[in-house]
């Protein structure tokens, strides 16, 4: 039996082991385990990388954002914070109909902003919002699937830690990620407040309404979620702003939240204590699943699998969107028998090899070539981006077009500061003018840098795999309300157990179609994702 054989046949047996109710994490180690042992013949090599591979994981600066942001989320709970987030928007929205359903979502938004967890938001928000839901007359299965549906975007909204590990899996900027996760999550919020209207308009008696509510206390209600916005500007703008890297703002973020829970008398000697050990169990729990994917990863990367379906991918003739389309299909299909984290650690070092070789042309020469020459022109102080993107539209009309005093001024700040010719700038804003590369005396003329195939291969690389990420992270989220597994669904049915769980599989649907299309809208324009990511 060939290497690659016991590689592809690893599959069946840890699927097996799963449905088994095997732990994930158990499954992919043993699995690994006994694969190493099956390709190298002996155990020597297998049981010394125990030693090794459990080091290489965990000495990973990266991964001590994990519990921080379970912390931040867990400290945000006792704070009180997710009442108040649900009862600014439950001011604004509760006398709609299904009004009170939408004030869930927003706040399972508003809470997944500072939580980072889809199972804790789910069972967070569960506890504040069902309550006033059955009060309005909501049905059960509405009810829940509704939580269940609003506690993915925790998942998704930043800080993310599902994100934070495919940002290490793939070696990826985690600031750049969070920021692309933005409008898709600002996207699915709308989303699923528009599945609601739909289903109260379909479904007439399955929602009541609320009083309205006078804009004072509406507002003095606003004014009560400052917490959640100053942790969440600190955490995300302090990234972004340079001040700290990703994992110290999970763990300033967590101090925020902890001292905003303390002085709202939530957090004292023993819930302190409390909280350590629930982060520490759940922390565990995450890091086992890793160390058992770094293990059945190593075995499959051993038995070139991986390899060997970016070979064929590439020599098969699909198109790389074709090639997509049945990675997002398979994420689907197998989403409905595992959990999120389990599929991201097990699929992405299988998939991202195939992803990571396939064209979709975000950025062309072209594009590259003007970006760096804009950039290098535009770095003079008396010229700016639109100085320059000006004097290039002057040139669309050809080398020798008329222009103002101002863009001659600005021409001459160029040649002197490069020290080149009047005709050779021209002719550089006249291709870049006409949607042409620029050639090696042109580039050399601007002291371009950055400007080879290579470095136009490692952005449309950077790009695929921030856009990827995000599409995956949205259909691992749709798993997380598909049954049968289906784990917000579990989790939100747990809490209301009058509610049968067909119930809430039939609700479930409407929020499942809005995730279905947001893919779709997601695939067919991949600049919503990547309008703010520069390269």
């Amino acid at each position: 039996m060939t290497d690659q054989l016991i590689g592809i046949l690893s599959f069946p047996a840890l699927l097996l082991m799963i449905f088994l109710r095997v732990p994930i994490g158990l499954s992919m180690f043993v699995t690994g385990l006994v694969g190493l042992i099956l390709v190298t013949g002996d155990t020597q090599v297998p049981f010394g990388r125990l030693k090794s591979e459990t080091f290489t994981t965990f000495s990973s600066y990266s991964l001590s954002i994990i519990p921080m942001f379970l912390l931040m989320g867990h400290f945000a709970t006792l704070g009180g914070m997710s009442q108040a987030l649900f009862k600014a928007a439950e001011g604004f929205l509760g006398h709609r109909k299904g009004g009170v359903a939408m004030a869930a979502v927003g706040a399972c938004a508003g809470f997944g902003a500072i939580c980072g967890s889809s199972l804790a938001t789910a069972a967070t928000m569960g506890r504040v919002a069902l309550p006033e839901l059955r009060r309005y007359g909501y049905d059960g299965g509405f009810s829940t699937a509704t939580l269940a549906a609003g506690g993915t975007l925790g998942i998704l909204i930043p800080p993310s830690i599902v994100l934070v590990i495919y940002a290490i899996l793939t070696e990826q900027n985690i600031a750049k990620l969070f920021l692309a996760a933005f409008i898709p999550g600002i996207i699915a919020a709308l989303g699923y407040v528009l599945a609601i209207s739909i289903y109260v308009r379909l479904n007439p008696k399955s929602a009541g309404v609320g009083p309205r509510v006078p804009y004072g206390e509406r507002f003095a209600a606003l004014a009560k979620i400052w917490p959640v916005l100053i942790v969440f500007g600190l955490v995300v703008g302090g990234i972004y702003a340079g001040w700290f890297t990703p994992t110290e703002g999970a763990a300033v973020g967590a101090l925020g939240t902890g001292l905003i829970a303390w002085v709202n008398g939530g957090l004292n000697r023993a819930t302190l204590g409390d909280s350590f050990l629930v982060v520490a169990r759940s922390t565990a729990m995450i890091f086992f699943i890793i160390l058992g994917a770094a293990f059945y990863n190593g075995f499959l990367a051993l038995t070139q699998v991986p390899q060997g379906i970016a070979e064929w991918v590439t020599t098969s003739g699909f198109s790389p969107y074709m090639i997509l389309i049945l990675v997002l299909v398979f994420y689907l299909i197998l989403g409905c028998f595992m959990d999120s984290l389990s599929m991201i650690l097990l699929t992405i070092p299988i998939f991202w090899p195939v992803m990571q070789g396939l064209d979709f042309g975000f950025v062309s020469m072209v594009d590259l070539h003007t970006a760096r020459a804009v950039e290098a022109m535009a770095a003079i102080p008396e010229v700016t981006p639109a100085m320059v993107n000006g004097l290039i539209e002057a040139f669309g009309a050809g080398a020798n077009a008329a222009l103002d005093q101002g863009q001659l001024v600005t021409m001459a700040l160029i040649e002197s500061r490069f020290e080149i010719e009047d005709s050779m700038l021209r002719s550089i804003l006249t291709s870049l003018a006409n949607g042409e590369e620029l050639v090696r005396d042109q580039i050399r003329s601007l002291e371009l840098r950055r400007v080879n195939q290579g470095a136009l291969n490692r952005i449309n690389s950077e790009m695929v795999a921030i856009w990827f990420g995000i599409l995956v992270l949205i259909v691992v989220e749709v798993g997380l309300i598909t049954p049968p597994v289906g784990m917000n669904l579990f989790i939100i049915n747990a809490m209301e157990k009058t509610t049968r769980m067909t119930e809430t599989y039939r609700a479930v649907l409407y929020f499942v179609a809005s995730d279905l299309l947001r893919v779709v809208l997601l695939v067919a324009f991949p600049m919503i994702t990547l309008v703010f990511i520069t390269w």
